[in-house]
Order: structure tokens, then sequence, then C-alpha cells
């Protein structure tokens, strides 16, 4: 019954665990703000279109 007293690995168990639940998040995180910059940007794109071509047919209607 030795290795129940044994204790030396039990910081680097936890660090070790503690350092894996923050890269989940990170991952997690990233994944969210990927997701949210891709559809900002469609989103953008669509206005900046749809922008031109009314300057467009205003200049059409102009001449």
């Amino acid at each position: 019954m030795l290795f129940i007293i044994d204790e030396k690995g039990q910081g680097s168990a936890e660090l070790i665990l503690i350092f894996g639940g923050m890269i989940v998040i990170v991952i997690v995180a990233a994944i969210y703000y990927q997701n949210y910059l891709t559809g900002l940007g469609d989103e953008i794109i669509k206005t900046d279109v749809e922008n031109v071509t009314n300057q467009i047919n205003d200049l059409e209607n102009r001449f």
C-alpha cells in the first residue's frame, strides 16, 4: 500500500489537467470566433455589393 502514500506526481497531473482544460476552452473559443468572422465577412460583402449596385443605378438615372 505504499503507492497510496506516494503523491509525487499529483502536482504534475493536476497541472496537465488544468492546461488541457484551458486548451479545450481556447479551441472552442477560436472555432466560435472563426464562425462569427466568417458570417460577418459575408454580410459586409453583400452590403458593399448592394451599395455599389445602387450607386451605379443612380448614375444611370442621372444620364
